[in-house]
């Protein structure tokens, strides 16, 4: 390498200055030939100034330049004006790769600075070495695209080898996919390799076609992509529900599908089996999760598979006790529509017994009923139940409380041995299961059962679809407020039940004018036949309201049901989770409002504790929320007028636009069809009528109510005092809201004036209040005369109308 960098430097002869060397040929100036390039290994260069053995270049402007004598060996090479002596090095030999031959050869790489072209600027060694290790890092790269269109041309050839199979051997291709992946490595092929663009067009998925082939293939491929329906992605719970998951007969799934059932809800899927295998299994899961199903169709699989002949007056196989005699009903209704080779029979009070004797002389499998009427039968002689083989109870911690648990027990006594392991299989279902409900229930079940919560102690125990709000509202305003909750948050064509604590209240809110809509009441003194009519009717669509006791509370299954009113707390929380559960079923959203006064706010706090739910508190609809959605229910009766009749009116239409004018006619039918001729404003606080909600923000903290009083009397005058009542603060203490009289209202707004401080406003909605309501009620309970806090002290009335009690009693 010493002698090729001689010759490179002195040229082929001697070495001296008449020698035609490098230096003589750098000296004749930027139009003279240039010399051999040289190898990459020797062009490294320097900062400038850097001396490599005592020797240092020359400037000679933008010329090549040497000075020889300060050369002491041949190792040195000079690269342009400025640069320094580059030592040459076995190392930076290895270092640089190959070589190429000096004589007339150039590297295929060289960079541009390599050139040494007199009008380029010296480059210093760091980029000369930043430059090389990016020229290696792109000659990287594009090995590895290489590699990459390889492998990837590879696999589409397999694939479309895969295609040319038949249709037998194999399932055709997503064509989209496809599709895709060739769009994908065709512009791959465009941007690093044009002058592929013309193969890569022929071809398709790797292999090479002809011009018309590929066009037909992209013209078939595109009419089965638009022909293709876009496959639904199945939910976790409908992969685990499938029917083909279980020993479920073809005729069983066609009438599930029927029912509009398409798969087994969660606890159908995880009750389905230990039934099946004979199992005792107490479950417990949330109202309107399907829980009749999760035991009719195991049981209806499991008697269908017997091959026993079923002859005239066979004894019940299955027997089904249930609280009440409308979801007795239900459970039959349930059984029969997925089954045609059973027979199904339904024992309830307030039916005459003729026809049921019947039944059991004609022979039954399965037995639903309430435990009154099926005692009376096992007493007169008429019932044999020494033959059943399953024992359902229905809501079965109502079943074995202190109204029915005895004759729940005489019942079973019939069919059950003491101790005995060769008793029915037993199946408990509720969606509330107190601890002594497993207690109790351990003499009936065998030692081995299986227990399923699909609820536990710890999370929501109502339905996970239905919003929970309440209303504080007094039980003397409590009808009217009740028309208006209806009207906006059902509407004229929803369904609505209300529960009731008695019979007396049903009767009374079912006949009351306030309810807009056609209402009936349902409880436990109206006949049967008339409460099965009402029922009936309710579930047809003959009337929106259902006014009803407990009766209607477990187990009835409406789907349709948008809203459930319960007009104040229940006694029990089971009988609120149980409520509330008739909306919001089978995965439907549904709304509950539960309606309360002052001294049962600590009865809606139990509420949320014990079921695991947080009432949103509300106020009553205001006027416009009424006004929108009677708008709305009286448009959608017009668009039902059919356009017949509407020719009839034609003439009177006209006459009446002729006198009022078009929009003050229409404006006065849709308020005539909607009912809504005369609203009266009410309290957001506690519903009272003739009152408006106010709302007082504060820049700062309030520690007291009487700051606020401070801030009201400033520009209204004390005599605010008898007008402002139900003084509360909002959440954060940066403001309070209270209740003045509507008639006040525009007085009020032509005297306040916002400040820094202070803003008021009327509330379109009950704020966020803070959660001390107690102590917020003796705070404005005494504010309200102006008798605490400062600036709000006045002696003449300390005990004026009997002190502090009359005041508590007016401010609720």
């Amino acid at each position: 390498m010493g002698a090729a960098c001689r010759t490179l430097l002195y040229g082929a002869g001697r070495p001296g200055a008449g020698a035609a060397g490098l230096p003589s040929r750098l000296a004749r100036g930027p139009g003279s030939a240039r010399p051999p390039l040289a190898p990459r290994s020797a062009l490294r260069l320097l900062q400038p100034g850097v001396a490599a053995g005592g020797a240092a270049p020359f400037p000679l402007g933008r010329r090549w330049g040497w000075a020889p004598a300060f050369i002491p060996s041949p190792h040195f090479l000079c690269a342009g004006p400025g640069a320094g002596l580059v030592p040459f090095t076995a190392a930076a030999d290895q270092r640089s790769g190959s070589v190429p031959e000096l004589l007339g050869e150039q590297p295929e790489e060289m960079p541009a600075a390599a050139l040494l072209a007199a009008d380029s600027e010296p480059e210093t060694a760091l980029e000369g070495e930043a430059a090389r290790a990016g020229r290696r890092r792109k000659h990287k790269v594009k090995k590895e695209k290489k590699s990459k269109r390889r492998n990837k041309s590879k696999e589409l050839k397999s694939q479309t080898e895969e295609n040319e199979l038949s249709e037998d051997d194999l399932e055709p291709p997503k064509p989209k996919k496809k599709k895709k992946v060739k769009e994908k490595v065709d512009l791959e092929i465009e941007e690093n390799n044009p002058e592929d663009k013309v193969k890569s067009s022929s071809m398709s998925n790797g292999v090479v076609h002809s011009k018309a082939q590929c066009n037909s293939s992209e013209a078939s491929s595109a009419e089965y992509d638009s022909d293709q329906e876009p496959v639904k992605q199945l939910t976790e719970e409908e992969r685990e529900g499938a029917f083909s998951n279980f020993s479920i007969s073809k005729e069983t799934t066609e009438l599930l599908r029927a029912r509009g059932v398409k798969y087994l809800f969660s606890v159908q899927a995880k009750t389905f089996q230990p039934i099946y295998d004979g199992k005792d299994v107490i479950a417990q899961a949330r109202t309107g999760t399907g829980k009749t199903f999760s035991f009719a169709v195991p049981l209806i699989e499991k008697l269908q598979g017997d091959t026993l002949e079923r002859k005239r007056g066979r004894t019940p196989k299955v027997l089904v006790l249930t609280p009440t005699r409308e979801l007795a009903i239900q459970v039959a209704r349930d059984f029969k529509d997925v089954t045609k080779k059973l027979t199904v029979a339904c024992f309830y009070g307030g039916t005459p017994y003729n026809g049921q004797i019947e039944h059991i002389k004609n022979g039954i499998d399965i037995l639903a009923g309430t435990p009154g009427r099926i005692k009376d039968h096992l007493q007169n002689g008429k019932l044999d139940l020494s033959n059943v083989k399953h024992v359902v109870l229905d809501e079965v911690d109502q079943m074995l409380d202190m109204g029915f648990a005895e004759q729940v027990e005489e019942i079973l006594a019939f069919a059950y041995k003491k101790d005995s392991e060769d008793n029915p299989q037993t199946l408990l279902f509720s969606a509330t299961c107190p601890h002594w409900v497993y207690d109790v229930a351990k003499k009936y079940m065998k030692s081995r059962y299986e227990q399923i919560d699909l609820i536990g102690k710890k999370t929501q125990k109502t339905a996970m679809t239905v919003e929970h709000l309440a209303i504080e509202c007094h039980w003397s305003q409590r009808a009217a407020v009740i028309g208006d909750v209806i009207q906006v948050y059902s509407g004229s064509h929803g369904r609505t039940i209300i529960f009731c604590e008695t019979k007396k209240d049903a009767n009374e809110l079912a006949l009351n004018a306030s309810i807009k809509q056609d209402a009936q009441s349902l409880h436990g003194d109206i006949p049967q036949k008339q409460r099965e009519i009402t029922l009936k009717g309710f579930r047809n669509g003959a009337f929106e309201v259902l006014v009803a006791t407990n009766v209607a509370a477990r187990g009835l299954d409406i789907p349709e049901v948008d809203l459930v009113i319960q007009s104040s707390p229940p006694k029990d929380v089971d009988s609120y989770i149980h409520r509330s559960g008739r909306t919001g079923r089978a995965g439907r959203t549904g709304m509950c409002i539960c309606f309360y006064q002052r001294k049962e706010e600590d009865q809606l706090r139990h509420v949320e504790q014990k079921a695991g739910i947080t009432f949103k508190r509300v106020g009553v609809p205001t006027a416009t929320d009424i006004i929108k959605a009677s708008s709305k229910d009286a448009i959608r009766f017009l668009d039902s007028v059919p356009p017949s009749a509407i020719d009839y009116f034609k003439q009177s239409a006209q006459r009446l636009i002729e006198e009022k004018g078009a929009v003050e006619a229409l404006a006065a039918a849709l308020a005539h069809i909607s009912g809504a001729t005369s609203i009266e404003q009410r309290s957001l606080l506690n519903s009272d009528a003739g009152y408006v909600t106010m709302t007082l923000q504060c820049s700062v903290e309030m520690h007291n109510l009487g700051y606020a009083w401070r801030g009201l009397k400033e520009q209204l005058g004390d005599e605010i005092d008898n007008k402002v009542i139900r003084m509360r603060f909002l959440k954060g203490k940066m403001g309070v809201c209270f209740d003045v009289p509507t008639a006040e209202l525009n007085r009020i707004q032509e005297q306040w004036q916002d400040s820094r401080r202070w803003q008021l406003s009327i509330a379109t909605e009950l704020p966020e209040l803070e959660e001390t309501p107690r102590e917020a009620g003796r705070g404005f309970s005494n504010f309200r005369n102006g008798r605490q806090g400062g600036g709000g002290f006045n002696k003449n009335n300390r005990f004026k109308n009997g002190g502090q009690k009359r005041s508590f009693h007016r401010a609720f």
